[in-house]
């Protein structure tokens, strides 16, 4: 049996990446997905490659910034497929870098503002739905939360992320007796869009092999290749599934083996 046969989950953040990919797992796994993102034609790409028929995905564009366009996200799950079982959240901004010495807060201030609030305005927008059934809340989160990276700087980014994780922890008590669940999944190094530029970036820059620049982020890792967007979305999908219905206050590395914990 499918994971997510009649479900209808709502996913942040979808683009090119992880996005598409956590969008294309619930169709796969026979779910509605209700696609959200800033730029609908990005919305409109991915749903056209992932249910050409559209019998099985909705879209909206959505600044999880603002509230107002949160909650018309959630209700259109509601007035498209019925109700909503699940939300992924995958916006996010992760393109500033720098540590403290460096750091423009204000612009800290607008990345906390996406990556913790906004991922908290938009769980909200979807509690109504959700304790209609019980469900599921799963953040995307970063290994860099737990554990800096020596490659890049993304000191904001990390800390969001991070607060994200620790507000995990308050929510599945508060909403554990409507039967929400709520989990982080903490992505390492992924193959997808974002780290198949870094490596070609590097590469230029370095004038080496992106074979070799690879081989550097592989050669910390237990397994021996990246985990992809795709394995990323996969973990994702399971804790949005009833076979995660005791799992809630979790997070979860993929990241093959370069940190365990």
């Amino acid at each position: 049996m499918s994971l997510l046969a009649g479900k209808t989950v709502v996913v942040s953040g979808v683009g090119a990446g992880l996005g598409h990919q956590v969008a294309a797992a619930v169709v796969r796994e026979g779910g509605n997905a209700v696609l959200g993102a800033r730029t609908e034609a990005n919305l409109a790409k991915s749903a056209a490659e992932i249910d050409p028929e559209g019998a099985r995905t909705a879209l909206r564009a959505t600044d999880i910034r603002d509230e107002g366009q949160c909650a018309a996200l959630a209700e259109l799950a509601r007035e498209r497929f019925g109700r909503i079982d699940a939300v992924v959240h995958v916006a996010a901004w992760d393109a500033y870098f720098g540590g403290l010495q460096d750091a423009d807060f204000a612009t800290w201030a607008s990345v906390v503002d996406v990556n913790l609030l906004g991922t908290l305005r938009m769980t909200r927008a979807c509690l109504p739905g959700l304790k209609e059934r019980g469900g599921s809340v799963v953040f995307i989160g970063t290994q860099s939360a737990v554990a800096a990276p020596t490659q890049v700087r993304q000191a904001a980014y990390a800390a969001s992320k991070g607060a994200l994780t620790s507000a995990m922890y308050s929510l599945a008590r508060e909403l554990g007796p409507d039967r929400i669940r709520v989990n982080t999944v903490l992505p390492g190094w992924m193959w997808g869009p974002p780290v198949q530029a870094f490596v070609q970036f590097t590469a230029q820059t370095e004038a080496v092999a992106e074979a070799e620049v690879l081989a550097r982020l592989t050669g910390r890792m237990a397994l021996p290749e990246l985990a992809t967007d795709g394995d990323v979305a996969d973990a994702a999908v399971f804790l949005a599934s009833d076979r995660a219905r005791a799992i809630t206050g979790q997070s979860l590395l993929v990241n093959a083996g370069e940190l365990m914990r």
